[in-house]
């Protein structure tokens, strides 16, 4: 089974659950090996309109796995299942 490549973080400026949201996938990066490819929503308009009350929201290999409000321990156990 390959790995299903980075961690998408969808996030936008002066958003403080974005950051907060970033520094958590920032530590489970280094416990999972996973890359992070953060997304500003507000740089696209179909993803702006997409995900503008949501943010942050994470996925992986395009799968939405997490959004606002992000619970750190059910998505450790997301991308646990992903990246073991």
């Amino acid at each position: 089974m390959s790995a299903p490549g980075p961690v998408t973080l969808y996030t936008r400026a002066d958003c403080p659950l974005c950051d907060e949201a970033h520094a958590l996938l920032n530590e489970l990066a280094e416990r999972l090996g996973f890359a992070i490819e953060a997304v500003d929503i507000d740089a696209d308009r179909e993803l702006g309109a997409r995900y503008n009350y949501a943010v942050p929201v994470v996925a992986v290999g395009g799968e939405e796995v997490a959004r606002a409000p992000i619970r750190a321990p059910a998505l450790e156990a997301k991308l646990r299942e992903r990246y073991r």
